[in-house]
């Protein structure tokens, strides 16, 4: 694109629009170089391809929370009598690592029915509890 050096307005004395026609005149449509224009008409295509999420209300996510992965002890029996997470054995102690299966902290009351030990950076004072009762130990791995 080529750049203008001198003003337009000079090269067009004498000729009343300037080059803009007769009903405008270069007015209008100042500010809709953000507002993105023609996504439902002429840029449709694009925004099927590219812009999932265009439309609506978005909502509001608050920057200071934190998200946990959190597992219930119920779930968590759960898996365990289908297999899904495995139980190591050391020195006759039975131990789940919650944090090698991505999982941040332990809540729940009830629903576990054999003592382990459980490896898990954060556990709810209730799942703490319930744990001791049954006669086994949470270790936490985070100090927080």
């Amino acid at each position: 694109m080529t750049v203008r050096r001198e003003k337009k307005s000079r090269k067009y004395r004498g000729y009343r629009t300037h080059g803009w026609g007769t009903k405008g005149q270069h007015r209008d449509r100042g500010a809709q170089g953000s507002r993105q224009i023609g996504m439902h008409k002429e840029k449709w295509s694009w925004l099927v391809k590219y812009g999932e999420g265009w439309y609506g209300k978005h909502g509001f996510v608050n920057p200071t929370s934190k998200i946990y992965n959190v597992i219930t002890m119920r779930k968590l029996q759960e898996l365990l009598d289908k297999g899904i997470v495995k139980v190591k054995e050391e020195n006759g102690k039975k131990i789940v690592d919650l944090t090698e299966l991505g999982y941040d902290k332990l809540i729940g009351s009830s629903g576990l029915k054999t003592p382990l030990i459980i490896k898990v950076d954060k556990a709810s004072k209730k799942a703490m509890e319930k744990i001791k009762e049954l006669g086994g130990e949470i270790i936490l791995t985070t100090s927080e």
